[in-house]
């Protein structure tokens, strides 16, 4: 991917009429840092470059603020992002901060890497205690299904994990926050087989109008990136624009799907990806700035 670098970040853009959340962020990849792993456990697909210099949490912090998101969920998606995830989250709140909350889990990806050193089942459980570990950790995720990058030799512990993940998000009371890649059927499916939690979300939802037309019917959330503006994003725009407006949420998935291709991002981003939300739905700004915000209160929980 692109360079991480600090001095590659796209500008801040103007502050939005109303403030959003960002409800999916990697800052454990935005700032580089180097993570240790435990006892046999594989390498984080993401490692960062050590010849670059990657801006601090405060410009992150500093740059949401700046552009109107006044709010983030940071999610950790192997064992080295969710502990880290998990501390960060309650040493802001000790320090006074309360711009974020946390998830963990084991992203869809990571199951068949673990599972074939035999960790699988010790990381289930230690993602259950780490959401458990503190208030602020509201989300199970992300997991999921992903048949872009594991092949047919990872889809059974895939589907395994994401079992035990909804069973998890279930017994905790924590959202449901899932990775869908080239996998909407099995996950839609695996989703009724299971019985869904409470507060289910797409993030960086990639299916058509169809698909969010059935997501609704279930009461899922759909959260959008910034993919939703792509020249060729048309099908994800027109199901952004079918799917009901009490059932939307934004995100970056920084430092992943900028809306500046060639860059890194950043959850102040999320500003762009509001605006084209506006856009697509034919709605002022502030409305639906204000709807979004509310959305995310309602379904994760009050940040204060």
């Amino acid at each position: 991917m692109a360079s991480r670098a600090a001095g590659t970040y796209p500008p801040v853009p103007e502050p939005l009429a109303h403030p959003v959340v960002d409800t999916h962020t990697h800052l454990d990849i935005c700032t580089g840092v180097r993570l240790p792993l435990g006892a046999g456990e594989p390498e984080p697909e993401v490692t960062p470059n050590e010849d670059e210099e990657f801006p601090s949490l405060d410009f992150f912090h500093d740059t949401a603020a700046e552009a109107g998101v006044r709010r983030i969920i940071q999610i950790g998606c192997d064992l080295p992002a969710a502990r880290w995830t998990t501390e960060l989250v309650a040493s802001e709140y000790a320090a006074g901060r309360t711009w974020m909350l946390g998830g963990a889990a084991l992203h869809p990806n990571e199951a068949p890497r673990l599972a074939e050193r035999g960790l699988l089942d010790d990381a289930l459980n230690e993602i259950e205690a780490l959401v458990t570990s503190h208030d602020r950790m509201r989300v199970v995720g992300e997991t999921g299904l992903d048949y872009f990058r594991t092949g047919e030799e990872g889809v059974a512990e895939q589907q395994r994990s994401f079992r035990a993940h909804i069973e998890i998000a279930k017994r905790t009371g924590r959202a449901l926050q899932i990775h869908d890649r080239e996998a909407h059927a099995d996950v839609l499916r695996i989703l009724k087989e299971e019985g869904a939690p409470e507060v289910t979300i797409f993030h960086c939802f990639s299916g058509d109008e169809e698909m969010a037309r059935e997501c609704a019917t279930e009461g899922y959330y759909m959260s959008f990136a910034g993919n939703l503006t792509f020249k060729n994003a048309d099908e994800l725009r027109r199901a952004a624009a079918a799917a009901p407006l009490e059932l939307l949420l934004t995100e970056t998935d920084a430092p992943f799907l900028t809306p500046h291709r060639g860059k890194p991002g950043g959850p102040y981003l999320t500003a762009i990806t509001a605006r084209k939300l506006a856009e697509v739905r034919g709605m002022s700004e502030a409305d639906l700035c204000s709807a979004v915000w509310a959305n995310a209160q309602r379904a994760i929980g009050s940040w204060d």
